[in-house]
């Protein structure tokens, strides 16, 4: 058995209380300020720490099969745990892609022998994710659901017709699986790397117009109202986005959506010039869809937040925008930035901040994780609030190195995390 000793929770005051935590195996067995160490226990030292339900992340790709220079289940599940995510749900864009039973099975073998912390893989919705295809072709909803499926989902590419979106939906909806949708309308992308706005202009790069995103979570939403499908947005990044899914969920519509902290902190303004590093999809928007965004998550019409994590070579990240591939890294830098932007500042509370990227992830797609409980896996993280240092890819655990905000300097770090009662990453 091990107790984590003198740290503090946050209460739903959002007050730090201290106490102790049991753990035994890979429950949460006791929690309180009378708990003590027996003789034998081994004993965390969490003092002046906050103790916390792991983090969980919906939204990561961890590009193995297919893609291992990009990143591995290995390193992706460390990059994870040295963010403080005990739980990660990895995207399908892989090859071969989740899309049969077969290939579920391979994947699910693979993450069973690497994986440093849970993953929920999320099947196909079409067979090799040829959403954006002249016929999209869905794949077997029952095999690849009864093969370990989490949710399904084509992220990457967005559904192109409605009809295809409509029967995935019906056959998402009869197995109680959600749809996971990346929005994008790809006559709408104009050949663009960056939102089309005042920015793109300033630096002769082709924009990407934010309708191409918001009109097709419209459609989607009344798809899932006719079905009664559970629609799940990802990414979501414009004021109109965040407006039809308001309106949706007020219609009593059962649509859900994430935001990923790059869009929440940075909008088109802070773009220093056309490098490959800047360049994400959906791209940093302008300034009044950021403030939407802030006020959706305030509000609750944004549920919770993911990362998006997507690693990349060097070689395909050092250039321009329209020779660089689309993604940046998050998962070991997520916390410790929105604590900075947005706790330290007194816009969100630190217990806002910890559901959003904890129990209120768990509780949109009814997992039985994120909570710090007795009864409850021993998925915890420990985090020094007071710590300072600087972003720089030379800490990351990732293989993936592209982000634009090395140099920038946060507080509040992960320094512990606990997956099922044992420890996989420790600061030093």
């Amino acid at each position: 058995m091990t107790v984590i000793a003198n740290g503090f929770i946050i209460n739903e005051f959002n007050e730090p209380t201290r106490c102790n935590i049991r753990l035994e195996e890979e429950k949460i067995v006791e929690i309180g300020s009378d708990v003590k160490p027996l003789p034998g226990e081994k004993v965390i030292d969490a003092t002046d720490l906050i103790v916390t339900a792991g983090f969980i992340d919906v939204h990561v790709h961890l590009r193995e099969p297919g893609f291992e220079q990009k990143e591995t289940i290995a390193s992706g599940t460390l990059a994870a745990a040295h963010g403080g995510f005990t739980t990660i749900c990895a995207m399908p864009n892989t090859n071969p892609v989740p899309d049969s039973a077969a290939n579920m099975q391979a994947l699910n073998k693979r993450i069973k022998a690497d994986a440093k912390i849970r993953v929920l893989p999320y099947g196909a919705i079409t067979k090799q994710l040829k959403a954006d295809a002249t016929v999209e072709e869905l794949v077997d909803f029952d095999e690849v659901g009864a093969n370990g499926a989490f949710a399904f989902s084509d992220d990457g590419v967005g559904v192109q017709t409605a009809g295809t979106m409509y029967k995935a939906m019906a056959e998402a909806a009869r197995l109680n699986k959600a749809i996971v949708a990346h929005c994008e309308d790809n006559s709408l992308i104009l050949g663009g790397s960056m939102h089309d706005g005042r920015r793109s202009e300033q630096l002769g790069v082709k924009g990407i117009p934010s309708v191409c995103e918001s009109v097709q979570i419209a459609r989607d939403v009344l798809l899932a109202e006719a079905t009664g499908a559970h629609y799940h947005v990802c990414h979501v990044s414009t004021v109109e986005s965040v407006r039809v899914i308001r309106d949706a969920k007020a219609a009593g519509i059962h649509v859900t959506c994430e935001v990923c902290p790059h869009h929440l902190i940075s909008d088109e303004n802070d773009i220093t010039g056309d490098t490959g590093n800047w360049k994400m999809n959906p791209p940093l928007r302008a300034t009044r869809d950021r403030q939407a965004l802030i006020a959706g998550l305030m509000d609750g019409t944004i549920d919770c937040i993911s990362t998006d994590h997507a690693p990349h070579c060097e070689h395909e990240k050092c250039g321009k925008m329209a020779d660089s591939a689309f993604g940046i890294v998050g998962s070991e830098t997520a916390f410790a930035q929105l604590y900075t932007h947005f706790v330290k500042t007194k816009i969100f509370t630190l217990k806002q901040l910890l559901d959003w990227m904890s129990s209120d992830v768990a509780r949109t797609f009814n997992l039985p994780y994120g909570k710090l409980e007795v009864g409850a896996s021993a998925d915890i993280v420990l985090i020094d609030l007071d710590k300072e240092k600087t972003i720089t890819t030379d800490d990351f655990l990732s293989q993936g190195k592209n982000t634009p905000y090395t140099g920038q300097t946060c507080s509040g770090w992960p320094v512990h995390t606990i997956y099922a009662g044992q420890t996989v990453w420790m600061e030093d």
